[in-house]
């Protein structure tokens, strides 16, 4: 029969492990508080929550949404803020606009205000021909020179005239140096002679009236058929 082991505990010396300190000792630790031991739970908690809202947000189009509603907000601020702008400019067109009309019309005032105005006299003098300003000499020498055969024609045209207060005329047919026109005309040899050429035109009947320097007398008449 094999030998009962009879050693016990009491059977060995006692060593330092026989008498341990008293309290926690090597990785044995007190109670921890009661908030410390919670903390790895709500935090749990709390990520199970956010990726819950995050999952349901992405497949109910609520994020979406939410992105199409500020986006039309941000176009609306953005339209709201270009038809202010708009609307200034053109108020500020207007008003510059309007200012220079007032500025135009208070120019043109001023300057109908500043021309002086024309007297009846002046008016005429101005709308007068240069025959007309011109005086006529009734006792200019003219000469009446019949270019067309017709016997008597130059004293008849000199009668007129005679009649009508010109007082120094003679009747005349044309000689080798007598220059035949096509038609009837009234020379005259100096600008200070034009008011009477027209003049003796106006009282026989002709409508031409040239300058000529070649001629011999102040006024010449030759008639032409």
């Amino acid at each position: 029969m094999a030998r009962k082991d009879t050693e016990q505990y009491r059977s060995y010396e006692k060593d330092a492990f026989d008498n341990p300190p008293e309290g926690p000792v090597g990785v044995h630790r007190g109670n921890r508080p009661m908030i410390v031991r919670l903390t790895p739970f709500v935090i749990v908690l709390v990520a199970a929550v956010a990726a819950g809202v995050l999952f349901w947000s992405i497949f109910s189009g609520e994020a979406a949404n939410m992105f199409n509603r500020r986006s039309e907000q941000t176009q609306t601020t953005a339209q709201t803020s270009q038809v202010a702008s708009s609307s200034s400019a053109d108020e500020s067109a207007s008003g510059t606009a309007s200012h220079s009309s007032q500025s135009a019309s208070a120019r043109e005032s001023t300057s109908a205000e500043d021309t002086p105005s024309q007297t009846p006299s002046e008016s005429e003098s101005a709308q007068s021909t240069p025959e007309e300003s011109q005086q006529v000499n009734t006792n200019a020498q003219i000469t009446v020179i019949n270019g067309t055969g017709v016997s008597g024609l130059a004293n008849d045209r000199a009668g007129v005239l005679q009649n009508r207060g010109f007082t120094n005329v003679s009747a005349a047919n044309p000689d080798a140096t007598t220059v035949l026109p096509a038609q009837t005309v009234v020379y005259y040899q100096n600008e200070a002679d034009l008011a009477t050429a027209q003049q003796v035109a106006n009282a026989l009947g002709i409508t031409t009236v040239e300058q000529s320097a070649s001629i011999g007398t102040p006024i010449q008449v030759v008639l032409m058929q």
